[in-house]
């Protein structure tokens, strides 16, 4: 997290971001593909291939029939309607000046279309668009088509690429962004008492999913099954989390009921935990709801404090991290914690990381709309 480079920030409140530093597109596609998609769909075919070749999938045996992909963004191209824009207005509203590239490299759902023409995926294909819960609506969409028999294997995950003008004074409008420009690298400091709003990330983050039978046949390698996972609706604001976070409770009950497991088998939470304040406060308190005495016993951490928010893309990195938690045995710290919020009163993993045997995790989020999801991950077993 560092000051935004991308523009002049003078006139913005925020002025710092969780840029994707170091990022080359031609490490990953020719130059002409390059120009021809938005940042968003650049990270998104940047994961895609790290997670394709960690695989080990021989793309010559699969039967593109059944391998599809779910592939979200909860902006879609803003950068290409910022561009597309000024390209317009400064030719005094000549629309000959906008480019015929302009709508495919905007609409949300084309990371999902250019995946499955990279690798040539015929079967179930679309984006999903929760705001926040993105990705994992698009985890969950997988596995269930998985289980009615119509993929075998699924690319899925999700990709943001926001820090833009409009991007943060929009955010900035609504006060959800930190403004803690005099130390950015504080800025996100979820579940603490001086939290003052999120940071802004980017990137991309891509799970390849497979039946369980057809990964051990081909020799996959498995990190972890996904055993349960939780959808709900707040149904009472638009930005705003349902009081006491009623509604991403009940989306954890639901994810740990779908997994044939009781609240004491969740070793560990990946908290949502976007350093606003509303969030923080209603999600300890939907935790403590669900798990009554023992929620002061799990861990309990973000990863947000050291990446930013990546709006859509957040909860495919966070099922990442779940899921390198079980394989490592290392929780990640909620970084920037000095001074603790008495309505935040969970084991928050603060400062440094946490060396534990872990074999569940449970991974949550919410999104504007009020959108609710809770993923369960465990170690695999034969």
């Amino acid at each position: 997290m560092d000051n935004i480079t991308y523009f002049d920030t003078a006139e913005f409140d925020t002025k710092f971001a969780a840029e994707l530093k170091g990022f080359d597109p031609l490490n990953y596609m020719d130059r002409k593909l390059s120009q021809r998609v938005d940042p968003f769909t650049q990270y998104a075919l940047a994961a895609s291939e790290e997670a394709v070749k960690d695989s080990g999938l021989n793309l010559e045996k699969i039967d593109p029939e059944k391998a599809g992909v779910v592939y979200g963004s909860g902006i879609g191209g803003m950068w290409t309607y910022h561009n597309q824009q000024n390209n317009l207005y400064k030719r005094e509203g000549n629309p000959d000046r906008v480019s015929p590239f302009f709508i495919p490299m905007l609409i949300a759902d084309i990371a999902a279309g250019r995946i499955s023409m990279q690798y040539g995926f015929k079967g179930p294909n679309y984006a999903t668009i929760s705001a926040c819960t993105t990705s994992a609506h698009s985890i969950a969409d997988s596995v269930m088509l998985i289980e009615r028999g119509d993929a075998d294997i699924m690319i899925t995950g999700g990709s943001e690429a926001v820090i833009c003008p409009m991007g943060v004074a929009g955010f900035n409008a609504m006060k959800a962004l930190s403004t803690r420009n005099d130390a950015p690298q504080e800025g996100s400091r979820p579940f603490e008492k001086n939290r003052d709003g999120f940071v802004m990330g980017e990137g991309g983050a891509t799970l390849i999913l497979e039946e369980l039978e057809y990964a051990k046949a081909r020799g996959a390698k498995i990190y972890a099954e996904i055993t349960g996972f939780g959808l709900t609706a707040d149904a009472f604001h638009i930005t705003e989390p349902a009081p006491e976070g009623e509604g991403v409770g009940r989306a954890i009950k639901v994810a740990i009921r779908n997994s044939n497991l009781t609240t004491n088998d969740i070793d560990v939470i990946n908290a949502h935990g976007t350093s606003t304040y509303y969030n923080d406060k209603n999600e300890s308190l939907a935790i403590k709801n669900v798990f009554g005495e023992n929620a002061y016993k799990i861990p309990v951490h973000s990863i947000k404090s050291m990446i930013g928010h990546l709006l859509g893309a957040a909860g495919a990195i966070e099922a990442i991290a779940s899921i390198l938690t079980i394989r490592d045995g290392i929780i990640p710290p909620t970084i920037n914690y000095e001074e603790k919020d008495p309505e935040c009163d969970l084991n928050y993993v603060v400062n440094t990381a946490l060396r534990k045997d872990v074999r569940t995790v449970l991974s949550e989020n919410s999104g504007f709309g009020g959108h609710n999801t809770a993923l369960v991950f465990q170690k695999y077993e034969e």
